[in-house]
């Protein structure tokens, strides 16, 4: 995958990536902590297909990371924090055998890095996993990282419904909107010492229409459908 005078490689995460991811995620999380190795560990002892990073070709410095468990959803509730998605950044919640959900616990770009299509790459791989593991959906919360700029001024819902039809631009939500996604719900709580967000999320969905049924529509909220 290139973009001018700048080519990447996506490939599933290795244990000498993890100093480098917990760079980045200081860098993208100032105020948070970034993922410590035990946890970059479990995901790779848990679910290694779900687990990747995009590199700069010519370095081979990680410039992108996206980690992923695959759910099942009537485990828990729409409103459930990020803990509770991911077992504490430990993943051992992995069901595979009963879920069909793939959940999206984090990826990171390069913030100096923005227009290289790192974000893009890693939601094609993805969405390519889902694909041929054959499962429903990704699902998803992403962190609504411009909502404090509105807060005094608007509910965290009204700030995605006017997101979601394009009168304000998200860095998070408006890009996963682009990639297909449908907002669901605005939960709050999800991650709660997010400063840009003020804690809130937007839990977000792409079906896999090759195996979807009708009735797996049946969440979608219209008054977060893209018009």
């Amino acid at each position: 995958m290139t973009s001018p005078g700048f080519e990447i490689d996506v490939r599933n995460t290795r244990p000498e990536d993890f100093p480098e991811i917990a760079d980045l995620s200081r860098k993208i999380y100032p105020h948070s902590k970034p993922w410590r190795g035990d946890q970059l560990a479990s995901h790779l002892q848990v679910f290694p297909e779900g687990q990747f990073v995009v590199v700069e070709r010519a370095t081979g410095r990680v410039v992108g990371m996206a980690a992923s468990l695959i759910i099942l959803w009537d485990d828990y509730e729409m409103s459930g924090n990020w803990r509770d998605f991911t077992d504490h950044g430990m993943f051992t919640n992995h069901d595979p055998f009963r879920g069909r959900t793939l959940y999206g616990a984090e990826i990171m770009a390069d913030p100096d890095l923005q227009g290289r299509r790192i974000g893009s790459a890693l939601y094609a791989a993805r969405r390519e996993l889902t694909e041929r593991l054959g499962l429903l959906r990704i699902r998803a919360t992403g962190r609504l990282r411009g909502y404090h700029r509105y807060a005094s001024t608007m509910s965290a819902e009204n700030y995605v419904f006017e997101v979601v039809h394009g009168r304000i631009k998200d860095p998070t939500l408006s890009f996963q909107l682009r990639h297909g996604f449908e907002v669901l719900a605005v939960v709050s709580g999800y991650l709660r010492d997010d400063r840009e967000s003020l804690g809130y999320g937007a839990l977000i969905e792409w079906i896999n229409v090759k195996v979807a049924r009708p009735g797996d529509y049946a969440l979608r909220n219209p008054r977060f459908r893209c018009t």
